[in-house]
């Protein structure tokens, strides 16, 4: 019997969120096209799927005006089914954005009910989130921003946001729940700019944390996309910094509004360096695949999409490490990267070494003409992509 070798497995550790494959497809200009579907019937499909994990902000899985009662109910109900179907809840995260409540933003609102509300309400995902053993929580801050710099200093918003955090990880410590927390950054959308647009600021931001060691990021491909930056240099500087909490998978065209394209279906080719860099680095958390499948499908379809999702991941897995295995490809990075062993070396600061460098006499000549066969290099990694190498 032939194995599809390209089958999600749970050593992959691939999750989706509640509002990814549940996206009934509604957008701005249109009503939804598909049912909305209830929690479990949402585990089911992506059990069917071939999933690790299933993620949630609370009311996705809890309506906001639940009673106590049918709050037990819905998270007796869902338990149940995730037992079943073998599927765990890796992260849970919390909606401060889609109530009228948070017009003016949550953690960085002006009214301080405001913001004491949406402390509130993410201290109780949290518990929801512990509840189901989640071990990361994200903070995304949709309307943390502004369409007019008259209403706030950005300074003090930066200061509420720090108190928010500050207070978040004082009760995950005092509740246990060990929560990694993961910021998530993004340019503008639903607000004409959101603070901290970028998962550098928001690396910048967490040292000034009480506790900056409970705290990461979860870079997003669209996010970073949206305003034209290389999101594997995001990444990069996030795992580099011991901070790559978290991640969502998905595509997006350069300069559009937040598309959540299926992974890798519009830039292959950051998609290939990013799954390569994702798998040569060690990072063993959650692929997140936060997306959704175009207006278009019915659940059949949604399937499609998660499925390809999955797929997609697996099959540049495979390329990448086909790329590593290459002899001319790595003949040429070895070339690239060799050096004169007789020049100084940068290193560790020390007197002797600064005095060696200093006295050192370079040839700026050989070194400008030095072979940097860039173009071979990008047309071998062409290939690779293509199934042609």
């Amino acid at each position: 019997m032939v194995t599809d070798k390209f089958q999600p497995k749970s050593e992959h550790k691939f999750s989706f969120g509640l509002w990814t494959v549940g996206n009934p497809g509604r957008d701005p200009f249109g009503e939804p096209v598909r049912p909305i579907l209830p929690p479990v019937e949402l585990a089911q499909l992506l059990g069917e799927v071939g999933a690790w994990g299933v993620n949630f902000h609370d009311n996705d899985l809890v309506p906001i005006d639940a009673t106590p009662a049918e709050r037990d109910r819905i998270v007796r109900d869902f338990k149940r089914a995730l037992s079943l179907l073998g599927l765990r809840v890796p992260m849970a995260t919390v909606n401060l954005f889609t109530n009228p409540v948070f017009r003016d933003g949550a953690f960085t609102a002006n009214d301080s009910a405001v913001r004491a509300y949406a402390v509130q309400k993410t201290m109780r995902a949290m518990d929801l989130g512990a509840e189901f053993g989640a071990r990361i929580f994200v903070l995304w801050g949709g309307r943390e921003g502004v369409e007019t710099d008259a209403c706030r200093r950005p300074d003090e918003a930066i200061k509420r946001l720090r108190e928010a955090v500050n207070y978040l990880c004082e009760y995950s410590a005092a509740q246990k729940y060990n929560y990694l927390f993961a910021l998530e950054a993004k340019p503008n959308e639903p607000r004409g700019d959101i603070y901290f647009s970028t998962t550098g600021a928001y690396l910048g931001f967490i040292a000034t944390l009480d506790h900056p060691e409970m705290v990461g990021v979860n870079p997003e491909v669209a996010h970073e996309t949206m305003s034209g930056l290389n999101f594997l240099h995001a990444v990069a500087q996030a795992w580099e910094s011991g901070k790559l909490f978290h991640i969502d998978l998905n595509d997006q065209v350069v300069g559009r509004y937040d598309q959540d394209f299926r992974f890798g279906s519009t830039n292959p080719k950051l998609a290939f360096f990013l799954v390569r860099f994702l798998e040569d680095s060690g990072y063993d958390g959650p692929r997140h695949f936060d997306a959704h499948a175009y207006r278009t499908e019915n659940y059949d379809g949604v399937k499609d999409f998660a499925r390809g999702c999955m797929r997609t991941y697996l099959i540049l897995k495979e390329q990448a490490a086909r790329f590593n295995a290459d002899r001319e490809i790595q003949a040429i990075l070895k070339e690239i990267s060799e050096g004169d062993k007789n020049v100084p070396t940068v290193g560790t600061y020390s007197k002797k070494g600064a005095k060696e460098l200093l006295a050192y006499s370079f040839d700026r000549a050989a070194l400008a003409s030095k072979k940097l066969p860039y173009e071979r290099l990008d047309q071998l990694t062409m290939e690779i992509l293509f199934g042609v190498r």
